[in-house]
């Protein structure tokens, strides 16, 4: 979706569904309440990346690694017994990976990579962090 106006629908729709996904385990007693607290995290990146989709162009590939980045990272600190250097090294890799494609193809100016995986990264790590505080 290279201009603003095909990625407003589809990202809005999206936000509709996660927000819906959230609210129906929020329901579901029975369920451990952390599987809708992280899913709370993530549809809060998703829709301030929806809105600021309505005005410029960030990375929703490079915030998703950064949110990936963040849980490996947090998961590290907050678990004694999970060892986060290959899965962390395995991230960095692939979110390297995933930024080289979407320049290669032109799909992003790097600024707009950048921004995205600070944005995807800072949300979720503070929003991870709390959860498993």
């Amino acid at each position: 979706m290279a201009e603003l106006k095909d990625r407003a629908i589809p990202f809005s729709v999206t936000s509709i569904y996660y927000i819906l996904t959230v609210y129906f385990l929020y329901q579901k007693k029975e369920f451990d309440p952390i599987l809708w607290q992280v899913l709370g995290v993530i549809t809060l990146a998703i829709l301030v990346l929806t809105i600021v989709t309505f005005f410029w162009k960030m990375s929703a590939h490079m915030t998703g690694m950064g949110g990936l980045l963040a849980a490996v990272l947090v998961l590290g600190l907050k678990f004694p017994n999970f060892q986060p250097l290959y899965p962390l090294l395995g991230s960095l890799v692939l979110t390297g990976l995933v930024g080289t494609v979407r320049l290669y193809l032109n799909a992003h100016k790097p600024v707009e990579l950048y921004v995205g995986l600070i944005f995807g990264f800072s949300t979720c790590f503070i929003g991870f962090s709390w959860i498993w505080a």
